[in-house]
């Protein structure tokens, strides 16, 4: 069974999309429709702007979502998924290429978290690090010791076996790395990232954008969709917008979304948008899948 994954922030890179809207009528509609939408041109900047201009906030995670979506709706007759996940800001791309949103909400919703998640960002210092070679519940542990009221760490990302991430305060990353280099974890690292995403610190950003997802349509999907929130098959329009809603302060649970996807039939995964991080992820979630159907 086929199964489609779309990726999160991170994956972009100057020059994605610039073939697809050269050599692709639907493409070009796409794109330029999304230079309308945001009020700005996307497509300069993803095209032929510099890595600093694709960091903006207000660039990155549309210009993911633009690259991804677009690439599923141009393959045609070739995107026939049995099921569809994607990371983090990667659901909202899953979602519009199953159908369950429009390309134009999507795009909004999208411009609309990122422009949210930046105001929590702002309002309070955070982080988010990368915990290498430590099992889950160890990591689990660590966090829960040492987060305290107002200074909070937690496990945010579930990417596959041996790769967390961690996401809080500033101060509370730092404790729990040293602790987690102490226990035991090959590396700790403090990312680039303006803040603390998929923990409580982004409550702010999840108020707003409860608002518009609880204003937008969301109809059934074509194929279910595997949710970050429980790594489970959603189709009923009801869960998927609490889901959504969820997802800001919620873990991503990468690794569960895989393996129920495997377990449901999925021997075929192509990944759809910038980069290639999701294929190696799902290659250490599952060797056998790895051997023989990642694209």
């Amino acid at each position: 069974m086929k199964a489609f994954v779309f990726p999160g922030q991170g994956a972009q890179f100057v020059g994605m999309g610039k073939d697809l809207y050269e050599n692709n009528p639907l493409a070009k509609e796409l794109f330029d429709k999304a230079n309308e939408i945001l009020g700005y041109s996307i497509t300069d900047i993803m095209f032929n702007g510099t890595d600093e201009e694709l960091k903006q906030t207000k660039v990155t995670q549309p210009a993911v979502f633009l690259h991804s979506v677009i690439s599923a709706l141009c393959m045609g007759d070739a995107f026939q998924p049995s099921m569809v996940a994607g990371h983090s800001l990667g659901e909202f791309s899953a979602l519009v290429a199953a159908g369950a949103l429009s390309f134009e909400d999507g795009l909004k919703l999208v411009y609309a978290r990122a422009m949210a998640m930046q105001k929590a960002c702002e309002a309070a210092p955070s982080t988010m690090a990368a915990i290498v070679g430590l099992a889950d519940d160890k990591i689990e542990e660590i966090c829960a010791e040492v987060s305290k009221p107002g200074c909070v760490v937690v496990p945010a990302n579930y990417n596959c076996p041996g790769q967390l991430v961690i996401s809080g305060n500033i101060e509370a990353i730092n404790e729990a790395c040293e602790k987690l280099k102490a226990a035991g974890a090959k590396r700790a690292l403090p990312l680039k990232v303006g803040g603390a995403f998929h923990s409580p610190l982004m409550q702010p950003a999840k108020d707003e954008l409860e608002a518009a997802i609880e204003k937008t349509e969301i109809h059934a999907p074509k194929c279910p969709v595997y949710q970050n929130v429980d790594g489970k098959p959603h189709t009923d329009p009801t869960d998927i917008k609490k889901n959504l809603i969820a997802q800001l302060t919620s873990s991503v649970r990468w690794t569960e979304c895989v393996k129920n996807m495997i377990a449901d039939g999925a021997d075929d995964f192509t990944e759809c948008g910038p980069g290639k991080a999701l294929q190696g992820m799902i290659g250490r979630i599952d060797k056998t899948v790895a051997a023989h159907g990642i694209q």
